[in-house]
């Protein structure tokens, strides 16, 4: 469900824990003062999971409304070449998007594209998600889930990915890659959202 809305085939729990709660100690301060914290695993043999946390020193509803601007999601993230909404239910339950990116993996170039599904909850200010479900695409699978949570004078982002690429990349090629590329992204994130 997503408001009260059934969501076709993908469960979406009404609440789940806050992720301020599972933060370990001293990672607060860390978070508030600029660091981008990234955790990677294991997803398959080919593939990885990673969930990446930082600081906004902006209000909820603000990076809420820039983040559900899709088509913006191409300077955020500079790997993302093209990225739309082509189709938005008329009851707004959910959304489809397309993604198509170009990656670098050290010795050669991936072009990938996406359809997703896209599941909005905003839960008045105070915690808001978004997840993407991929429906087809360069991927044996993919998903995606987007948080937002008022903390302290802004707002903690969480961003946790799971997905592993329909070519052949070892898995720990992939999470070295994320480790090297994310917090960069990430960065990139912070500065245009911060500029509005």
């Amino acid at each position: 469900m997503v408001g009260g809305i059934a969501s076709h085939g993908f469960d979406v729990p009404a609440e789940e824990p806050s992720a301020i709660a599972t933060l370990h100690p001293g990672e607060g301060a860390r978070l508030t003062q600029g660091e981008i914290l990234v955790d990677t695993q294991t997803h398959t043999a080919w593939g990885a999971a990673v969930t990446a946390r930082m600081f906004l020193p902006m209000h909820l509803t603000a990076a809420w409304e820039q983040l559900t601007d899709y088509p913006r999601w191409v300077q955020f993230f500079p790997d993302i070449t093209r990225s739309e909404v082509v189709l938005e239910r008329s009851d707004r339950s959910w959304k489809r998007l397309y993604q198509a990116a170009t990656k670098n993996f050290f010795i050669f170039q991936a072009q990938v594209d996406i359809h997703l599904k896209v599941f909005e909850q905003y839960l008045k200010g105070q915690r808001s998600r978004i997840q993407f479900r991929m429906e087809r695409g360069s991927f044996h699978d993919f998903s995606a889930d987007l948080h937002l949570e008022q903390y302290e004078n802004g707002t903690l982002l969480t961003y946790q990915v799971k997905a592993t690429p329909a070519i052949p990349v070892p898995s720990v090629f992939i999470q070295q890659a994320i480790r090297m590329d994310l917090p960069a992204n990430m960065e990139q994130m912070r500065r245009v959202l911060l500029r509005g």
